[in-house]
């Protein structure tokens, strides 16, 4: 029977890079996109190159009841599910004197309530059908260290870092593990001009001297769903080559903000 994995807003980015290692690894894959159906389409011809089925959905996972209906429709058309990856998410900074209640509901329901509603799927699931699954967040370090008009965004990455402590201890009767993985600094995309300039700058902040890939996250999940990781659940592991270690002491820059 082949491995399977449900990646939410793996189009681009993390996302992408954990959907293509998962699926070198030999797993079949389901994903989710929100807008960008050409890349998704990419996506889904690289993994059939590889020789594993692949199926996307396109999904607005911040309304209600879709994260559930999406994650079922992914389990039925890849017929089990072992792994799931909730990635899916969006960094939107705003002033507390400016904010708009709609932003915070907004990036409450992508970026916490459908983790939470996805794993519900899955683990019913997997305990249903006795599989020793494995549930991967994709959290960030800014759920570690505080910054400027970041009080929703972050305050709802160290929610998720929290919430596997919780549903580690839950699940762990079923034999099923989740942890988190806190990217920091991460290249999705190459950029140009003076935005490049900028990037530049933030990677010159790293102490390993360069931002993060998406395949650097990839190589992490990919070990945490093995059998290698068996024993590790309701952890949260920084991935960020040292970024957040660094004190207003120690940063001879003087800090990203």
């Amino acid at each position: 029977m082949s491995k399977t994995a449900f990646i939410t807003g793996a189009s681009r980015g993390i996302g992408r890079g954990i959907a293509l290692r998962l699926a070198k690894e030999g797993y079949d894959i389901g994903f989710t996109y929100h807008t960008k159906e050409e890349e998704a389409k990419s996506l889904s011809q690289a993994i059939h190159k590889l020789d594993q089925r692949c199926f996307y959905y396109q999904a607005s996972l911040e309304e209600k009841d879709i994260a559930e209906v999406v994650t079922n429709k992914a389990i039925n058309d890849l017929g089990h599910l072992d792994v799931l990856i909730c990635n899916a998410g969006v960094t939107k900074l705003s002033k507390i004197t400016e904010i708009d209640p709609e932003l915070i509901d907004f990036l409450y329901n992508l970026n916490y309530r459908s983790y939470l509603t996805s794993t519900k799927v899955a683990a019913n699931h997997m305990i249903e059908n006795d599989i020793k699954g494995r549930i991967i967040y994709i959290s960030s370090t800014r759920g570690f260290r505080a910054y400027r008009n970041d009080t929703v965004y972050g305050s709802l990455k160290a929610a998720l870092n929290r919430a596997v402590e919780s549903l580690a201890i839950e699940l762990a009767e079923h034999e099923i593990t989740i942890n988190s993985v806190a990217p920091g600094a991460t290249e999705v995309r190459k950029e140009t001009s003076e935005k490049a300039l900028k990037e530049g700058y933030l990677s010159s902040l790293v102490p390993l001297k360069r931002k993060g890939s998406p395949e650097d996250v990839a190589n992490l999940v990919a070990f945490l769903v093995s059998n290698k990781a068996s024993y590790i659940t309701g952890e949260t592991i920084k991935i960020d080559g040292g970024l957040i270690l660094y004190g207003p002491n120690e940063n001879p820059k003087g800090g990203l903000f």
